[in-house]
């Protein structure tokens, strides 16, 4: 069984790929991202974890998740 924040993560990481989000798009909050997915705080914060050490997107503090420009990188 794949855990959740892996599929999570798999998700974001195939909207990036496939366009339906863009770089400089604001990522939903935490919470909606638990209630959309029915998951806990620490999936959620895992498959962040994971995309940021990715490159696929960054956090701005205070604000939100923004998927980043890699052309800009």
């Amino acid at each position: 069984m794949t855990a959740k924040y892996v599929k999570l993560a798999d998700t974001i990481r195939e909207q990036i790929k496939s366009g339906e989000l863009r770089a400089g798009d604001k990522l939903p909050s935490i919470s909606q991202l638990r209630e959309e997915y029915g998951i806990s705080y620490g999936s959620v914060r895992g498959a962040m974890l994971v995309l940021k050490a990715e490159g696929l997107i960054e956090g701005r503090q205070g604000e939100a998740v923004y998927v980043k420009d890699r052309e800009a990188s």
